[in-house]
């Protein structure tokens, strides 16, 4: 994912094959136009892929390389390996912690989990966090993953909610490596769901843990989510 890398250094605000792309609106002198320039949220879904974190092994996956049907790509995130895909809805924000919010990784992780356990909140599922696991989980199944990398406290990479995904495709993988514990979808739970349901709760509980008083969507960026 150099794109998200470039899109940092630059300040951008758009990536291949992007549902939606959004950033904080409502400023425009100071240090507030520059938060304004930082704070985005890129959502997209990804073409079938297994990612690796910087430390990860390739031993949490369970099928030889040469027989998989889909990809393995090396990323800087933390966390071990995923699977994205059609009906997953992953995002990536670009924050500055520190101009903006809070210089604390711990705070930010859970400040995402957090969004994501308000927008399910908001389509009818009581979600929460597992101690000691990173995520947001229903029961006994993980319904979102995330993994992140922060360079001069901007961060990167993001999350990876199961809205309509296909969890066959999990059987390749350990899952962020975690034994013993399932993925789960939502669809399983809200049977109607749509990924652009999820999108727009995820949006909105996003601007709200985060202080963020108003989007705005650049005229560019497609929203394909359905």
């Amino acid at each position: 994912l150099a794109w998200q890398e470039r899109a940092v250094a630059a300040h951008g605000r758009h990536a291949p094959r992007t549902d939606d792309a959004r950033r904080a609106g409502g400023v425009d002198e100071g240090a507030g136009a520059d938060r304004a320039m930082r704070d985005s949220l890129i959502l997209l879904q990804h073409e079938p892929v297994l990612t690796l974190g910087t430390a990860s092994t390739v031993d949490n996956i369970l099928t030889p390389l040469e027989r998989l049907p889909f990809d393995v790509v090396r990323t800087t995130r933390g966390g071990e390996v995923t699977y994205h895909g059609p009906g997953q809805l992953v995002a990536y924000p670009i924050l500055d912690l520190q101009q903006s919010h809070t210089a604390d990784l711990h705070w930010y992780l859970r400040t995402l989990e957090q969004v994501v356990i308000g927008a399910l909140g908001d389509l009818g599922v009581r979600a929460g966090r597992v101690d000691g696991l990173t995520g947001v989980w229903v029961g006994e199944r993980k319904l979102c993953a995330i993994g992140v990398k922060v360079s001069r406290w901007v961060t990167m990479h993001g999350l990876a909610l199961n809205v309509r995904t296909d969890l066959a495709d999990f059987r390749h993988i350990v899952p962020c490596g975690v034994r013993g514990r399932a993925v789960g979808s939502l669809h399983e739970l809200v049977a109607d769901v749509q990924v652009a349901h999820a999108r727009d709760a995820l949006v909105a509980h996003f601007a709200r843990e985060f202080g963020i008083a108003a989007w705005e969507q650049p005229g560019a960026a497609s929203n394909r989510a359905r």
